[in-house]
């Protein structure tokens, strides 16, 4: 009996329960729009930015003149690369230590010299540039001459690691 009596009582809770979900038909809460719901007031557009700012004119003749650097440097680097390369060529294939070896590694390191003379003129141009951008002023001189700077140097150092790559043969 006291099954009986547990097993109505499990099948009338649910009932019980529905039936206080219920609500007397036409309650529902309206689906239209609630005040805070409608939009009002108006949105203005920001005001423009302001134009930058003119670059400095001492600014511009220091990054001129550091790329003059660069490529003075690489006029000189690009004279001199014939007779390293002909040193390293003739020393391929030598024995290291040997005299030619020798001969060929102090030639190459005067080429990588003359390149770190354009390294030097790229650090200044590199902080300038990076000066510029921390302090918010316009940079887009500073990394036209960089990306010049920066594409002589790149073509250095292929030339400089073909030597190097030939020396160690």
């Amino acid at each position: 009996m006291a099954a009986a009596m547990n097993r109505s009582l499990t099948c009338l809770i649910p009932a019980l329960l529905l039936g206080a979900c219920s609500t007397t038909p036409g309650a529902y809460p309206s689906l239209a729009k609630r005040p805070i719901e409608r939009v009002s007031g108006t949105l203005e557009a920001p005001p423009p930015p302001p134009p930058p700012a003119p670059v400095d004119p001492a600014v511009l003749r220091s990054l001129d003149s550091l790329l003059e650097r660069v490529r003075e440097a690489d006029s000189r680097f690009r004279a001199a690369e014939p007779g390293v390369r002909r040193q390293v060529l003739a020393a391929s294939g030598a024995a290291m230590a040997s005299e030619a070896w020798s001969v060929a590694t102090v030639a190459l390191s005067g080429l990588q010299a003359v390149r770190s003379e354009a390294l030097v003129a790229l650090a200044e141009i590199d902080s300038i540039y990076a000066v510029g951008r921390i302090e918010g002023e316009p940079a887009a001189e500073a990394k036209a001459t960089r990306e010049a700077a920066m594409a002589i140097v790149l073509e250095q150092d292929r030339v400089i690691a073909d030597l190097q790559g030939r020396l160690a043969n």
